[in-house]
């Protein structure tokens, strides 16, 4: 496998990232993982626009025009022969590059940016959740970022696996519903669509942020609202949004079973028409 590291390409494993890097030592780093049909990473605009967002929040440079980071994904996806693949994953990784030891920044910044490709195999069909103690701080500044620090979300991802469950739902510090370990959340109740206010606990997924606009154009109710627990176990039905596996039907939280809402399977259809589009328009 063949990695694209400030300008260069090269194989994996004569690939070297600083050991004084912050994004190592400290998380100090913004990340955006794409899906890419044929060659064509999707919604390419949006998530290098989230991670340009990110960047001026923290105080980051991104050393490279957008123009040139599309010609890095091109040619990354052409060297590790992927540049027709009907599925892969593209992630595009920016920290704020070495420093000094201790947590001021660095007075000349010099950050690094990487971007790696894999294969993407098919998303799954469904997936169960366990609620998990680890909570999302509405007030933390990393919680509505793509940054480096998720140790949260896999001690929360793992607590779900030890639950027998394969992903975590996990709540806010006011005990409402956030989201999965890395993906948003919808629940149906009768035919209209809800999902989690964005205060500051969840990530504006890019997905997320698509269907907020493509459901009320197919005749379906879309609200933005907090969520309590327990109004899940009445939900008509339950799914997961993100990049890599588009909507995903949630099949039992907690170990009870969720009805599969019949709307679920017409949103879906939507979203890979709109899929298309995004990617034509490359």
């Amino acid at each position: 496998m063949k990695l694209w590291l400030n300008g260069e390409i090269a194989d994996a494993g004569d690939t070297r990232i600083d050991p004084a890097d912050r994004g190592l030592l400290l998380g100090d780093g913004l990340f955006e993982t794409m899906l890419v049909r044929r060659g064509t990473p999707v919604f390419f605009e949006e998530h290098l626009l989230r991670l340009m967002k990110g960047a001026e929040m923290t105080g980051m440079l991104m050393p490279y025009a957008p123009d040139a980071i599309r010609d890095a994904c091109r040619d990354l996806l052409k060297a590790n022969g992927l540049g027709d693949a009907p599925r892969a994953s593209l992630r595009l990784t920016l920290t704020r590059g070495t420093g000094p030891r201790g947590l001021a920044l660095p007075p000349e910044p010099r950050p690094t940016v990487l971007i790696g490709v894999a294969p993407a195999g098919s998303p799954p069909e469904r997936l169960s959740l366990a609620i998990v103690s680890p909570r999302r701080n509405p007030w933390s500044p990393s919680a509505r970022l793509k940054a480096l620090t998720y140790l949260d979300n896999v001690v929360a991802k793992e607590e779900a696996r030890e639950k027998g469950a394969d992903d975590a739902l996990m709540l806010d510090t006011g005990g409402m519903v956030a989201c999965a370990s890395a993906a948003n959340i919808f629940l149906w109740e009768g035919n209209r669509l809800i999902t989690p206010a964005d205060r500051g606990a969840i990530l504006p997924g890019i997905t997320r942020a698509a269907l907020l606009e493509l459901a009320p154009g197919i005749g379906i109710e879309m609200r933005e609202e907090d969520i309590a627990p327990e109004r899940l176990s009445r939900a008509s039905g339950l799914f997961l949004t993100n990049s890599l596996m588009g909507l995903v039907p949630v099949s039992r939280l907690d170990g009870a079973e969720v009805s599969a809402h019949p709307m679920t399977a017409r949103l879906a259809a939507a979203y890979e028409l709109l899929l298309d589009a995004a990617a034509a328009g490359y």
